[in-house]
């Protein structure tokens, strides 16, 4: 495969008439939600279990939640984090923050006290917005009791469901809520909903919006400073490379969490620009997907490979009405083809693979939705991204020819750079021609064509059913135990997630605790996504020359070939 150093390369087909070099034009996010929400009102934007929400409603939601957080003392660039799964709540939250000002700061329901609480006091959040639930209300107040976190408002599911419902959640069903504790400091999330109209300040496109926090390069959580030209820019990217006729309905199946930028970008921020509708789940369990896919009817499904693997497991699969579906999107881990090979000979309908990070709003490239799709390639960039490959060891010059490279790559949806730390950004950025290129840590080809092909990857990361898992992370945890001497956590290939996480060990001499033993004790204290499969107790583990744990060296040790 001919490597070449930069792309586009002419001609690029994405399938339709969509140049690549389109000009994009980006908004301010709620300004896009305020246009549609003024053209189309009542057109549904969510569907919640059997709720729809129109456009109207959920923009009215969110401009009174603006107002709140600004008579509350909500400034511009002060930061407002969600801690929440995917609830209409959300969608009004997010944007209503937004409108007030406020950095939006994604949080994963996953997350232990510990890692919330790190990225709380990291990024400054003033105000956490979380929902009634057993799995969220705790691991909340914990943190508002043990860290810089000044208020908690918190919504009730029983809020946002169907009225049959929401009757049953409020009755019979209380044990899936959490009390609500009386404190200042603590309010129902309703009560932020002001009546009262207040003047908001006047935004930038290139003011910050959200904080999305990612391991990055080295394994430290850092958060992703994106502007509202950034996410703007990729939601308006994504939506030049569909090409199904705007006259007809778009529907998106929303499965994936709207904390990860993945589906911030491909269900959130592109659905509103398109004025589509999203067909909400609280989480994904497949059986409910192909329910859900049967009932409304979707359009596009983006999902992670587990996902798609464990829809095909489902004994309900075959029966699922698959006939709107016109696309389906697989990001945040390789596709692995027999995956795709069975779902669409089981379907009919085409599953394409995409690439992203973080650091770029979410999405880079993607096979085309129409036309020309290669299997093992990540596909082409999307309009107004350009892609380089630099040399693997120097970053500062290019790629050999006919030899793989680093890919980089500039455009409209690249990050600001790391809050908080300028002093990382010269290592996320490679400077060529004195232009700036985000480094992406993998190693790629690109064909002749323009497609692009992950050939190897620099960064240490684990990815496990389209969740990044940083080694440092479960390994210092793991050294918490004082049974534990040393410890190296590599990933190991899994058919179904991806990759798994796995620890290599060296206990003390006097201690009697058993890997099994070892194993519980660590999945107890991380997030669901780094829990490790197997602990394998080891007499030594491979070092370098001046005695540093070598995790190169030990994956020959212990991965098949």
């Amino acid at each position: 495969m001919a490597v070449n150093k930069r792309f586009p390369l002419p001609p690029v087909h994405y399938g339709h008439a969509a140049p690549w070099n389109s000009t994009i034009r980006p908004q301010l996010l709620h300004a896009m939600f305020e246009q549609q929400a003024a053209s189309r009102p009542d057109a549904p934007l969510v569907e919640f279990l059997g709720r729809t929400f129109s456009y109207r409603e959920l923009f009215e939601e969110a401009r009174r939640f603006a107002a709140g957080l600004s008579s509350r003392g909500i400034e511009r660039g002060d930061r407002v984090g969600l801690f929440l799964p995917n609830v209409p709540t959300y969608v009004a939250a997010y944007y209503g923050a937004m409108m007030a000002g406020a950095v939006v700061v994604n949080f994963s329901p996953l997350y232990t006290v510990e890692e919330l609480a790190q990225q709380v006091e990291d990024s400054g959040t003033k105000l956490l917005v979380t929902l009634d639930s057993p799995m969220l209300l705790p691991t909340a107040l914990a943190v508002l009791n043990h860290s810089s976190l000044e208020r908690l408002a918190v919504a009730r599911l029983s809020d946002v469901l169907p009225r049959v419902k929401s009757l049953a959640l409020r009755t019979i069903g209380r044990k899936q809520t959490a009390r609500i504790p009386r404190s200042e400091a603590v309010s129902l999330y309703a009560g932020w909903l002001s009546k009262t109209p207040t003047t908001l300040p006047a935004l930038e496109v290139t003011d910050l919006a959200l904080l999305q926090y990612t391991g990055g390069t080295t394994g430290t959580p850092k958060g992703a400073m994106l502007s509202h030209a950034n996410l703007s820019s990729n939601a308006i990217q994504v939506d030049l490379i569909d090409p199904f006729d705007r006259a007809e309905r778009d529907v998106v199946l929303g499965a994936l969490p709207l904390f990860h930028v993945f589906a911030n970008t491909c269900v959130l921020n592109r659905t509103v620009a398109r004025g589509g509708c999203i067909v909400m789940l609280p989480r994904f369990e497949a059986g409910q997907v192909l329910k859900t896919i049967s009932r409304t009817g979707p359009t596009a499904f983006p999902g992670v490979p587990t996902m798609f693997q464990a829809l095909l497991d489902h004994e309900d699969f075959d029966r699922t009405t698959w006939s709107s579906l016109k696309i389906c999107i697989s990001g945040g881990a390789p596709l692995p083809a027999p995956v795709r090979e069975k779902f669409e000979d089981r379907t009919g309908v085409r599953l394409v693979e995409g690439y992203g990070l973080t650091e770029s709003s979410g999405v880079v490239s993607t096979n085309p939705y129409e036309g020309t799709r290669k299997s093992g390639t990540i596909g082409l960039p999307l309009p107004a991204t350009q892609v380089m490959l630099l040399d693997k060891e120097d970053p500062t010059s290019l790629a050999p020819d006919g030899e793989p490279g680093e890919l980089v790559i500039r455009g409209p949806q690249i990050m600001q750079g790391y809050w908080s730390r300028p002093d990382t950004d010269a290592a996320a950025f490679a400077v060529h021609n004195g232009e700036n290129w985000l480094r992406t840590g993998d190693v790629a080809t690109i064909d002749d064509d323009g497609y692009l092909v992950i050939v190897d990857r620099i960064k240490d990361m684990i990815a496990v059913g389209g969740f990044k898992v940083f080694p440092s992370q479960v390994e210092a945890v793991m050294l918490e135990n004082d049974a534990v001497k040393e410890v190296l956590v590599i990933g190991h290939p899994d058919a179904y997630r991806g990759e798994c996480p796995v620890a290599y060990a060296v206990l003390n001499e006097e201690t009697t605790m058993t890997a099994a033993q070892l194993k519980d004790w660590l999945n107890a204290r991380v997030g669901k996504h780094e829990r490790v499969d197997d602990v394998v107790l080891r007499s030594d583990l491979p070092k370098t020359m001046i005695g540093k744990l070598d995790r190169k060296a030990l994956r020959p040790e212990v991965l098949p070939d």
